[in-house]
């Protein structure tokens, strides 16, 4: 777990009415393979985003697990040489899929509570890969309260191509002024907090200019 502010901090309840009741929390997985429902769901990342008294987003705290590859897994050699992987070296920690994902889900259920909100939605870099690993997750373990969505989601390949016409992750955020490495792309973690940030800069963007349009 990343903690970006004090956990004493508490939720404004503005973001309750910014996106229809849906609190965003932006998702990233990491996986061996293509195929949610044979390939292994290795790294899972959340980072849930609060809400100033100004209106504007900002990245809380980052949630992050790695997952020891369910029994029967597929694991696809290219795709861990594309992510440098190994799913089997000790010091990843391993957790088991469903504990990794209560340990994941239970800190977005207690903020939408604390918010106000209906339900998490997935924010994700072309989110419906990252959401259709959780769903088969989800189903594989038989966990009950999943807090996303089921099909909707936000995606920052879309709003980062209408924002600052890139579409792909690493250009997007070089492009809304963050920094990129490359040596830490493809980790959950990383991927999942410059996705959250570069979110926030593309939603407080917009923000802005309606304030302006106001004056």
């Amino acid at each position: 777990m990343s903690k970006n502010t004090p956990k004493k901090e508490k939720p404004t309840t503005g973001i309750v009415t910014r996106f229809r009741g849906f609190l965003p929390v932006v998702v990233d997985v990491e996986t061996a393979g293509f195929n949610p429902k044979t390939d292994a769901l290795l790294e899972v990342a959340a980072t849930i985003l609060r809400m100033d008294e100004q209106g504007d987003l900002y990245c809380h705290e980052t949630y992050a697990c790695n997952i020891e590859p369910f029994p029967g897994a597929n694991l696809d050699e290219s795709a861990l040489k594309f992510t440098g992987i190994n799913p089997y070296n000790p010091f990843r920690m391993n957790k088991p899929e469903a504990d990794a994902l209560r340990e994941i889900f239970q800190p977005i259920r207690r903020e939408i509570k604390q918010t106000g909100c209906s339900r998490a939605i997935l924010v994700g870099h072309n989110p419906t890969f990252d959401l259709n690993f959780l769903t088969a997750a989800v189903e594989r373990n038989n966990i009950k309260r999943n807090p996303f969505h089921k099909f909707s989601t936000f995606d920052t390949a879309t709003l980062g191509g209408l924002a600052y016409g890139q579409t792909v992750l690493s250009r997007a955020a070089q492009a809304a002024g963050l920094q990129w490495s490359d040596e830490d792309a493809h980790s959950a973690k990383y991927d999942t907090e410059q996705t959250a940030e570069l979110f926030c800069r593309i939603i407080n963007r917009w923000h802005h200019l309606e304030k302006l349009e106001q004056s």
